[in-house]
């Protein structure tokens, strides 16, 4: 009788690849629509003020375009609004703010100072050979924006004031902006 043995490190690299890919493909995805939690980077957050009247917010991720944060945050003022038994809102204040940071360094599959490379070409500089490219210096920065919508509203029964620019019907609100909001 023979002992017939598989080698199984295809199959488990197969495996550790595919949780790997899933895991970069998360961190590349934008903040999605729900309440903020600790360890999540954004979401929604609500703060009564009055009986009618909250402060809303929604923080995205560096993914998050600045017009999807903005849309979430509507939509959790209609949502908020209906939920406490409320017919429209209105923005009295609201506002966007924009944080950015740059991100830089050198490439380390193209630096010739990166411990893991070393190129065997040489190049002529100042009178000598150099086997490193002066060119190869360069630094590459990345800009990172992350959005941050903010809005006190005021809810309000009945038909929504006519005339009021900042005045939103929070079932049409719902039914126009929910489809476009990342879940």
């Amino acid at each position: 009788m023979t002992l017939r043995t598989t080698n199984r490190r295809p199959a488990l690299f197969a495996v550790a690849a595919s949780a790997l890919a899933l895991t970069v493909a998360a961190c590349a995805t934008p903040t999605p629509y729900g309440p903020m939690q600790p360890g999540r980077a954004g979401g929604y957050a609500e703060q009564r003020l009055e009986a009618n009247r909250f402060r809303v917010a929604f923080a995205g991720n560096s993914v998050t375009s600045r017009e999807q944060v903005e849309m979430s945050l509507l939509l959790r003022a209609a949502e908020l609004t209906v939920q406490e038994g409320f017919d429209w809102f209105a923005t009295v204040e609201r506002a966007t703010d924009r944080d950015t940071r740059y991100v830089g360094g050198r490439d380390p599959f193209y630096d010739p100072y990166y411990r893991g490379w070393n190129p065997y070409w040489r190049f002529y500089r100042g009178g000598s050979w150099s086997r490193f490219d002066p060119y190869w210096n360069d630094i590459n920065v990345r800009q990172i924006d992350r959005f941050e919508a903010t809005s006190e509203i005021i809810m309000g029964r009945g038909p929504k004031p006519a005339g009021d620019p900042n005045a939103f019907d929070a079932r049409d609100v719902i039914a126009n902006i929910a489809p476009r909001v990342t879940r």
